[in-house]
């Protein structure tokens, strides 16, 4: 077992485990993007990001795929640490507006203003699809294109895929194919309904609609209209 401070408390976690995974395990919560617990972790979307170290020498490291040492120093809610986060999912909403997923990401990190061009690609380029296809489907039919600005995620050359079956897992973890509840032509590029935790679904349907957790627990998505 490893020993390590974890939030000014001493812990341990078994060799070669994350800071991730090791968080969870102490019930603590960080948040994360593209990490799937059936996935090999990626570090992509920068979410998890935890301080490491003391005094000037400490930085920021990817939980996902940052191992547990002995006597490390860590932090998982500093001012620079949850800084970091917020940068983070307003850049990636300035790419994928019409997630839902990143949206409620906004609305839990009160990110309520966005200071980047909004270019609308819907895709963050997390790699869940191809670490997705390549590891649980063993499909491999999808990859990384091209570098900087211009990547992309897609097919070889982009031509039909023989090694593609249709099974729909690339679909079923894209964080950007979970459409925000005011639809793809919403008047605001964040939305923040969820800020506001007293449901106001029905001052315009019938019934709440909060489908993702039990009724009127998550919220509201739906802001009444002034």
């Amino acid at each position: 077992m490893v020993k390590f401070r974890l939030n000014g408390l001493e812990v341990q976690a078994e060799e070669g485990s994350t800071l991730l995974e090791a968080a969870r395990f102490y019930g603590l919560e960080i948040p994360t993007l593209c990490y799937h617990e059936g996935l090999s972790p990626y570090g992509g979307c920068r979410l998890c990001v935890v301080e490491i170290g003391q005094g000037p020498k400490a930085k920021l490291v990817t939980s996902c795929t940052y191992p547990v040492e002995e006597g490390l120093h860590v932090r998982t809610d500093t001012r620079r640490a949850v800084a970091s986060r917020k940068m983070m999912i307003e850049l990636m909403l300035s790419t994928a507006p019409n997630s839902k997923v990143l949206q409620d990401l906004a609305s839990k990190f009160g990110v309520t203003k966005q200071r980047f061009k909004v270019r609308n690609e819907e895709c963050v380029l997390c790699g869940l699809c191809v670490r997705m296809c390549a590891e649980q489907m063993d499909g491999k039919a999808i990859g990384f294109q091209k570098r900087g600005y211009k990547r992309k995620i897609s097919t070889p050359f982009d031509l039909k895929s023989a090694e593609c079956r249709l099974c729909g897992g690339c679909i079923y973890v894209c964080p950007a194919c979970q459409l925000r509840c005011q639809g793809p032509n919403a008047d605001t590029d964040i939305c923040n309904a969820c800020l506001t935790m007293d449901p106001t679904c029905l001052d315009q349907y019938e019934e709440l609609q909060c489908w993702m957790y039990d009724a009127g627990r998550c919220g509201t998505c739906v802001r009444e209209k002034k």
